[in-house]
């Protein structure tokens, strides 16, 4: 398979007086759907800002394969869709690389369709389990074959008619929520969801904003049910997609642990489903400024002002998971540096990221000298305000496990220990934030890839 890529190690070094204003990439979550969604309708989507990251890309190749006439003009992505219910059956394989969102989402997209589709990826995709998403698919008629698990390669086979069904999410998972959606849009009658905890909206207001009949209605409890009626026209938009928070998390996290540091980072969007790092590091004391809050899209954008600040640990509570299930890993740097103990509760969903993302932030925690302590669903950190004796002044590396969140975060680590912290592989982090380390460089970090200094 082509994702077996040479790893190229990379180190970070303490640094000072992170400065300057940088915009991040586009929101994953938001990008990806757009391809998706643009794909589907009919009529034409322009988008911009979109993430080019590796996984978003494999979307848009698999939308392709179905039909979709996709092109880059200039700034712009064209898309020319096939309409809803039209999508054609693929050639070959859907090959996803690293991409969980694009994959699973697509899963629900097109497994209800009559024809095969088969799934694949890489090493670190074919490891995660599917059966969150296969579950509800196969109550709506669609035959799956799976490697042991459920794990890829995966292959569906949607029924003549598909079933329209009522689905309770037995998690806090926006992927299920949305894949289950995205299935009832090819199904006859109405598809509801019930979801106990609500998780990223993107999907709920994106379909809205495509012109699907689509109504959410939240009780006393805070239990939200969803209820789309199936086979609507879904016609082309116009996006503009906000900048990723769970990209924004790092160089924001870097300034504020590094000593001077005042950084201002523009078009970040705030959906307050995605905003549970920002009110964590403020309960931290993080001196973190929200300006020019606006609306673009339907959705909450905002610039943030960030310095260097003297942060403590706090207890994060296990309901705040879905607003920053991306975020812990660099949130666990962040705690490193603060004064006291951090406990971070209800992690379990950590277990089935891209790796087992706990674990690995554990490991590479205690390798970079931070006093820590993992249970199977919960991490608590008791943190070096100065970074004193923090990273590994052996040269130990940090096992990535292929996990590009996990990656970055011990970069960010590295720039405010004593001394330098090393991963084993950064070639990953072009599936998400493949200007990561331009960015990081332009405020000043100090990081180096296989013998090549970034500032």
């Amino acid at each position: 398979m082509p994702h077996d890529n040479h790893p190229r190690p990379a180190t970070a070094r303490r640094s000072a007086n992170l400065s300057g204003t940088i915009r991040v990439p586009g929101d994953k979550s938001i990008s990806h759907r757009s391809f998706m969604f643009g794909g589907l309708a009919s009529g034409e989507t322009r988008i911009t800002g979109l993430l080019e990251g590796e996984d978003v890309l494999n979307t848009g190749k698999a939308m392709q394969a179905m039909g979709a006439a996709i092109e880059k003009v200039g700034a712009e992505w064209i898309i020319k869709g096939v309409g809803n219910g039209a999508l054609l059956a693929p050639e070959a394989p859907l090959d996803f690389g690293n991409a969980g969102t694009g994959s699973r989402l697509t899963m629900g997209l097109v497994g209800v369709y009559d024809f095969s589709t088969t799934f694949i990826g890489d090493a670190s995709l074919s490891r995660r389990p599917m059966a969150r998403i296969l579950d509800p698919l196969r109550q709506m008629g669609v035959e799956v074959k799976s490697s042991e698990g459920d794990r890829l390669p995966v292959t569906l086979r949607g029924p003549a008619v598909a079933n329209p069904i009522s689905y309770r999410v037995p998690m806090a998972s926006a992927q299920v929520k949305s894949a289950v959606l995205l299935a009832g849009l090819n199904a006859p009658g109405v598809t509801t969801v019930i979801e106990p905890v609500m998780t990223r909206d993107h999907t709920e207001k994106m379909l809205a904003g495509f012109g699907a009949e689509l109504s959410v209605e939240t009780d006393r409890d805070g239990v939200r049910t969803i209820r789309l009626q199936g086979r609507t026209k879904l016609s082309g938009q116009t996006i503009d997609v906000p900048g990723d928070p769970s990209s924004t998390a790092f160089p924001l996290v870097a300034a504020l642990i590094t000593p001077g540091s005042d950084i201002t980072i523009s078009n970040v969007l705030m959906n307050p489903t995605r905003t549970g790092l920002i009110l964590t590091l403020q309960e931290m004391g993080a001196d973190i400024e929200v300006l020019d809050k606006r609306l673009a899209g339907g959705e909450d954008v905002a610039d943030l002002r960030v310095r260097s600040s003297a942060l403590k640990g706090v207890t994060v509570p296990a309901e705040r998971a879905p607003s920053m299930i991306d975020e812990y890993p660099v949130l666990a740097v962040a705690a490193a540096f603060a004064e006291g103990t951090t406990l971070m509760l209800g992690l379990e969903e950590l277990r089935v990221k891209e790796s087992d993302r706990l674990a690995a932030v554990a490991e590479g925690l205690t390798l970079n000298g931070v006093d820590c302590t993992e249970t199977r669903d919960s991490l608590s950190v008791r943190g070096r305000p100065d970074g004193k004796g923090l990273g590994n002044a052996a040269g130990g590396t940090v096992k990535t496990h292929l996990d590009h969140r996990v990656a970055m975060s011990f970069l960010v680590m590295g720039l405010a220990s004593e001394h330098p912290v090393a991963v084993d592989d950064c070639t990953m982090i072009a599936t998400s934030f493949p200007e990561f380390f331009d960015l990081m460089a332009d405020l000043g970090a100090d990081m180096e890839v296989e013998g090549r200094r970034t500032p």
